[in-house]
């Protein structure tokens, strides 16, 4: 009879191995955050606890600390003279002009497409007074989120002292603001269009115009650049199945080639050709099988409960998966229902997948053939024992009854 031992997993679990140990092609970015987010594990990492001003990619926190401050999305406001003179001559815009009505919802839009930095500074305007009110309040978010790295100085990200972060620090930010579901919606927008009529577009459209890459992966992003911090790029891509957050900071600049985009389309391009999502164990499998000792049971079956799968090298070797149990060598009918037996631990390459309780899950029935055929010489010793004392004892009361007679003559 076959057994399915109760542990801990009762989905399909999907694993992403560690892939910090692979040799990526040349990457034009000094700081590389590869993060897996359904799995909360970095996969790949270059100098992401270094700081350094982050460019742009500062509007990500601009734009949530202003979704979490605004009441009302479709509120209009004007643009106006003092707004536009806060801008920077060389900071990337939108195109707002004095005078445009739009709503709030519409400059959430504009700062992260464009990257609007004449965006940023009417959101901050329109909603705590001033920039550097707006500033106070994304230092406090980033308090909030346990950023000990990060200050910001403005909101756009242009190169001043006291402007930081770190790719670690950035992802926290990233992580949080796609929680939001209107971020989230606006950060895998491509084009949106303005209640002024402006039509704002997402940067990957202007980086790419050169180049004919193949975009159509990169689900979310926003993209950066300052002397300070090279190329930035931040990005959810897909590939594989699997939904993948890239952070990077530091690629040189080229008018013609973006090389923050480059990097990301040779990161996917590289996972595309070289990992998929593979089954490890199947659901099903025996791994051990556990003697039973009196028991009309020979074995009891630890399988595997759910699909254990992995995102790995699509040429594998079946000797990479394997597993351990740290448990129980024999059972008995003695065992009750809901006994822990042990542990199982899977692995690939060496890399701890998962690892879980195992507990019986069925009762295991006494047999009295096998109790006997288990314990034949205990019993044939007990079963000698008591037919000598049955002779014994038949012997002495033939002694007192030849005792009596010889009396009584």
């Amino acid at each position: 009879m076959k057994r399915v031992i109760d542990i801990l997993l009762l989905t399909v679990l999907v694993v992403f191995v560690d892939v910090t140990a692979m040799e990526l092609p040349n990457l034009y970015s000094n700081k590389v955050l590869l993060y897996d987010p359904s799995e909360e594990k970095i996969l790949y990492e270059r100098g992401i606890d270094d700081v350094s001003n982050i460019a742009s990619l500062t509007k990500i926190m601009t734009t949530i600390t202003a979704i979490d401050l605004i009441e009302d999305l479709d509120k209009m406001v004007t643009i106006d003279r003092n707004v536009l003179n806060e801008i920077p001559y060389d900071a990337s815009i939108a195109g707002l002009r004095e005078g445009d009505r739009v709503t709030l919802r519409d400059l959430l839009y504009a700062s992260i497409l464009p990257s609007g930095a004449d965006a940023t500074t009417a959101l901050a305007h329109n909603t705590v007074g001033s920039t550097k009110k707006f500033v106070e309040a994304m230092n406090e978010k980033a308090s909030s989120l346990g950023l000990n790295n990060t200050h910001f100085a403005n909101v756009t990200g242009y190169d001043i002292p006291n402007h930081h972060s770190t790719p670690r620090e950035i992802l926290k930010i990233l992580e949080y603001a796609l929680e939001n579901p209107l971020f989230d919606e606006i950060y895998k927008t491509r084009k949106y269009t303005l209640s002024n009529g402006l039509v704002v577009k997402s940067t990957l459209d202007t980086y790419n115009r050169y180049m004919g890459l193949d975009l159509t992966g990169i689900l979310g992003s926003k993209t950066g650049y300052t002397g300070d911090a090279g190329m930035c790029m931040s990005a959810l891509f897909e590939t594989g199945g699997k939904e993948l957050i890239l952070i990077t900071l530091g690629a040189p600049y080229s008018y013609v080639t973006p090389f923050n985009l480059k990097d990301t389309i040779t990161i996917k391009e590289y996972l595309d050709k070289n990992y998929s999502d593979e089954v490890i164990f199947e659901e099903g499998k025996t791994l051990v099988q556990i003697p039973v000792v009196g028991s009309k049971e020979e074995s009891y079956e630890i399988k595997v409960s759910s699909t254990v799968r992995a995102y790995v090298e699509k040429e594998r070797l079946e000797a990479d998966a394997y597993f351990e149990f740290d448990g129980v060598a024999t059972l008995s009918y003695k065992n009750e229902v809901g006994s822990r037996l042990g542990k199982i631990k899977y692995y690939y390459k060496d890399e701890l997948l998962m690892e879980e309780e195992v507990f019986l899950t069925s009762a295991l029935h006494f047999s009295l053939y096998k109790f006997v055929k288990a314990h034949v010489f205990e019993l044939s010793v007990v079963f000698g024992i008591i037919i000598a004392c049955i002779f014994i004892r038949r012997k002495k009361k033939k002694r007192r009854r030849k005792k009596r007679r010889v009396i009584s003559r």
